[in-house]
Formats: structure tokens, C-alpha cells, sequence
């Protein structure tokens, strides 16, 4: 059977720092990524494809997808996964769904109309605030950390900061 080594939230998904640190940290040789929008483009799915290194599986899949393939196929497996998730409302399906159970890493959101920046990476909205507070509640381990080498942060010091921003 599979099992997450890392649930990594990151709003760029596959890039240098997750491929060169985070799946060395990890041990990961399979990679999940869970974006709707992702599943439905054959071209960006190349790229993200071509992002990993020799010997890591890539496996892009939808919000619904996904589920199907973790109780199937991945169970028949025995990989070490990285899931990555673009955002907090995919990351909180996959938590609803019982996919996600693991002490969950908040690496990158990027900015935009009403999002506030927390710290380096990380810009929240008021959505996002509720999403973290949910998870929080339900007793998951929820940090954010942008590279291995970084303390990680509890959550809540980033909620806190939000709502005095």
C-alpha cells in the first residue's frame, strides 16, 4: 500500500525546490498532483511530466479522480508519495475525502485580489483562514515550510498574523 510522505500545499506545484529538496527529504518516488484544471490540459501535464527526475512517477489527476486512484491503484502499491495540492480548497477535498491524514506542509500561495501576505510565499484570504481553522480543528498538523533547511511554522502563527494585517 502507498502512503504519503509529504502533503505539500503549492500553488506552483512541480518546481526546482520540490523536485531538488523536498522529494530528497522525503524519500518520495511518486509524485501526486491533484489540480482540476490540470487533469483537463495535455500540454501542461507534459511539462509537469518533464519537471520530475529519472526514476519519480508522476501521477496528475482531478479532485474526483484521484480518490478512485488512491483506494485502487495506489493501494496495490508500495510507494512513497509526495501529494501536492495547488491550493487550500483542493487540499481540504482530499482531507474530506480521507485521502489526506498526514501532518499537512504549506510551501506556497500565491497573491492576488483579497489575499494578504502572511510571510515569504504565503498569501491568505479569508477563505483560506477558514479552511486552515477547519483542518486545525479536526487536530491535523498543519505548517507552513518552504524549503527543508527552514524551521517549520505552526499554522496558527500565520493565522494570527492575517487577522492583524
Amino acid at each position: 500500500m502507498s502512503k504519503i510522505v509529504l502533503a505539500r500545499v503549492d500553488s506552483r506545484l512541480i518546481h526546482g525546490q520540490v523536485v531538488t529538496k523536498w522529494l530528497q527529504q522525503s524519500a518520495a518516488n511518486e509524485i501526486i498532483v491533484v489540480s482540476d484544471e490540470l487533469e483537463q490540459d495535455e500540454f501542461l501535464q507534459s511539462i509537469y511530466l518533464m519537471a520530475a527526475p529519472p526514476g519519480v512517477e508522476v501521477i496528475i489527476k482531478g479532485t474526483e479522480s484521484v480518490q478512485a486512484y488512491w483506494e485502487n491503484e495506489a493501494a496495490a502499491k508500495n510507494s512513497k508519495v509526495l501529494f501536492l495540492v495547488p491550493d487550500l480548497t483542493t487540499l481540504r477535498e482530499m482531507v474530506e475525502a480521507g485521502v489526506v491524514k498526514e501532518a499537512i506542509q504549506v510551501g506556497g500561495l500565491g497573491g492576488g485580489p483579497s489575499r494578504k501576505n502572511v510571510v515569504k510565499n504565503i498569501n491568505l484570504s479569508e477563505d483560506d483562514v477558514e479552511i486552515l481553522e477547519g483542518l486545525l480543528a479536526k487536530n491535523m498538523e498543519v505548517y507552513f515550510q518552504a524549503i527543508p533547511e527552514e524551521t517549520p511554522v505552526p499554522i496558527h502563527k500565520l493565522i494570527e498574523k492575517y487577522k492583524i494585517l
